[in-house]
């Protein structure tokens, strides 16, 4: 039976990690994430876990203790933000190259610098290509329940990938939220005893974990990675279904609001689309026909099922909450390269919210209108946008 809870959104990740019970985590702090690897070693201090605390002296040795557990064939866990993620960024490719079911939450923070500890997309953006499969979090509760889908994806032997939960920056992981937890049990049954598809300490099956790849094998093995993310792709709303029946949560691969009859719409992720979602509502009761897409996986990307979504809108605003020195956001690319055959639809790109800075319900519904002043004008690429900057 379902327990209503009132957590911050570290917590919450922390409690799912302890109701999974793993059996390594190798911990080191930074803010914002640091609470949440402080609640999970209260609960190893208490005896609420059996898992093996490593502490490390830096992020880079935290995935180097994750990638050597992992090969030993325990389910391994760890923690980090922003600055924390980018130390560690040769070892993330270590680890999905390795093909090792880590689980990571990461508490979304802008990389510095200047010195900055607040919310926005830029460490778990640019880790997009390390071959981590990445789901984002719009809530605490769905924070609590991507972590526990995280386990059941990542480890399932047809996909065998790491797995970066995030959740936004002390918006989500310092604000407290009510939620439904499940029971110990519940959890533990819904992602099963861990079975390492191979060990390094299985003495009677050798393998050679990491070894050097020349041109005969680097490139098959490269693309054994993006057929295990093609893998995942099918498992994810598979997994989400079966976590719906047991919770009553159902979860795929992004969540539409009123798309069906929109001819304006914004697509982004994290927290700040519970926002949108007020401001979508609002609307609709004023008769405008605006609609949503909240993006909950970004990798593997589902291309497919966004351009279904969005494919009948006239235009189609794109929120980054992530600078990038190129042509647009890297949602807004992405998004933009999977349409290119879809010549109907026009596209704007909204840079937002770098550094923690707030955007209002009235910035949000300003970008609607902007939209919908430009959904006649024929199909144009748009330049960027950069919402509530000082001129």
């Amino acid at each position: 039976m379902a327990q209503k809870v009132a957590l911050t959104g570290n917590d919450a990740a922390a409690t799912a990690l302890k109701q999974v019970n793993p059996d390594v985590a190798a911990v080191y702090p930074i803010t914002p994430q640091t609470e949440l690897m402080h609640k999970f070693a209260e609960f190893v201090a208490d005896g609420d876990v059996d898992t093996e605390v490593v502490l490390v002296e830096s992020e880079h040795s935290a995935m180097s203790a994750c990638v050597g557990s992992a090969a030993a064939g325990a389910r391994t866990i760890t923690a980090t933000s922003a600055n924390g993620l980018a130390l560690m960024w040769e070892i993330l490719y270590i680890a999905a190259s390795s093909r090792l079911p880590i689980v990571m939450p990461e508490v979304s923070r802008a990389l510095s610098g200047p010195i900055n500890i607040h919310c926005d997309h830029s460490d778990s953006m640019g880790a997009r290509d390390c071959g981590w499969i990445c789901l984002f979090s719009e809530g605490a509760q769905e924070a609590y329940d991507n972590i526990i889908q995280a386990f059941r994806i990542g480890e399932n032997h047809d996909v065998l990938l790491p797995v970066m939960v995030t959740l936004d920056g002390f918006i989500l992981s310092h604000t407290v939220e009510a939620l439904e937890m499940l029971e110990d049990k519940q959890v533990q049954d819904f992602v099963g005893e861990y079975k390492s598809y191979r060990s390094l300490l299985d003495v009677d099956n050798p393998m050679t974990l990491g070894p050097l790849d020349l041109q005969n094998y680097y490139f098959e093995h490269k693309r054994q990675q993006v057929e295990a993310m093609d893998n995942a792709l099918q498992l994810i709303p598979e997994v989400g279904k079966a976590y719906g029946k047991l919770s009553g949560r159902e979860y795929g691969y992004m969540e539409c609001i009123h798309m069906d009859d929109a001819e304006v719409a914004l697509i982004g992720m994290g927290s700040t689309m519970g926002t949108v979602k007020q401001v979508v509502e609002e609307m609709r009761e004023e008769g405008k026909k605006v609609g949503a897409v909240k993006l909950r996986l970004f990798r593997p990307f589902p291309a497919q099922q966004i351009i279904d979504a969005v494919k009948h809108v006239k235009v189609l605003g794109v929120l980054d909450r992530c600078i990038s020195f190129g042509f647009g956001g890297p949602l807004f690319n992405e998004i933009k390269s999977t349409a290119y055959t879809t010549a109907e639809i026009g596209f704007l790109n909204f840079i937002y919210g770098l550094g923690g800075r707030d955007i209002s319900l009235a910035a949000i519904r300003r970008l609607y209108e902007k939209l919908d002043s430009v959904k006649d004008a024929g199909v144009v690429v748009h330049p960027t946008e950069y919402v509530g900057v000082r001129e």
